[in-house]
């Protein structure tokens, strides 16, 4: 009796329920997973954004996006929600990673517990193509992130140009020399005064000399209003010096993410182009 009651009395409620069902099949899906990094021995966390094209019999190129300082794996779902919506637009899988509060997203000599560039470029690339319909080549795969995340994408790409062959960064922190008393910058590189070196060689600025012309696909873009704009124009300088293809665009802006969300737009534009030439 209580059950012929629910469907009587229930229709209108279960017609909602059908359409909400139907728009969510008809959307970019959103996973957070659990993975586990064996060199730093601990489960992190990350999203995974499928484009609604994913139930098809096909596999998708594959972009990282990273966040920034004191940010956290679910920073761009949450404050940027229309990346679902650039999910289902460019037909790509959108993979956010938790790059700790302040790992830079290097492997650090001075604190042992941080391998975050071994997690991102081999941990996590590893169980993304091993449980997702990946195309598990470099050139279907892209990099950028914001700030703290925009140095980490071109750190990772650079020094890992086996795994990706397409990067970007957002307001990124390209030299980290001129901010030695930042971001417990320390805790990872030593104090510069003694540590110099390990300043020199976890700044991207200096990894220019790894690149070799249209091997890598780079963009990048900083907000003129920004703390980072002189480092990243310094950059552009650095690679157009050495005859390196790319492209740079500044704007009005600072280091906001009403500038990231327009920014992430042209990024995964970019990348979506890359990932055309290529097939």
């Amino acid at each position: 009796m209580r059950v012929t009651n629910f469907f009587q009395t229930s229709r209108k409620v279960v017609w909602i329920f059908l359409i909400n069902l139907s728009f969510t099949i008809n959307a970019a899906e959103v996973d957070t997973v659990v993975t586990y990094s064996n060199s730093m021995e601990k489960e992190i966390k990350a999203v995974v954004i499928q484009p609604q094209s994913y139930r098809k019999n096909k596999s998708f190129p594959v972009v990282y996006l990273l966040h920034g300082y004191s940010g956290n794996y679910s920073d761009w779902i949450k404050k940027v929600p229309a990346i679902k919506k650039y999910a289902d637009l460019y037909d790509l899988i959108i993979v956010c990673p938790d790059g700790n509060y302040n790992s830079w997203y290097l492997d650090s000599d001075v604190k042992k517990s941080s391998n975050y560039e071994t997690y991102i470029s081999k941990e996590l690339v590893g169980f993304i193509d091993k449980n997702y319909k990946t195309i598990p080549k470099r050139k279907a795969r892209a990099i950028t992130g914001l700030s703290m995340g925009g140095h980490g994408a071109f750190y990772l790409a650079f020094r890992h140009q086996d795994v990706y062959a397409n990067a970007g960064s957002m307001s990124g922190g390209l030299d980290l020399r001129p901010f030695k008393d930042n971001w417990e910058l320390n805790e990872l590189l030593g104090d510069y005064k003694n540590n110099p070196e390990n300043w020199e060689e976890n700044s991207v600025t200096m990894f220019i000399d790894l690149l070799r012309p249209n091997h890598l696909n780079i963009f990048f873009e900083c907000g003129v209003d920004d703390f980072f704009y002189a480092v990243n124009v310094d950059f552009h300088k650095k690679l157009l010096e050495k005859k390196i293809p790319h492209r740079f665009t500044s704007s009005p802006g600072s280091h906001t993410w009403e500038f990231w969300s327009n920014a992430i737009k042209y990024q995964l534009q970019f990348f979506k182009d890359c990932f055309n030439e290529f097939n």
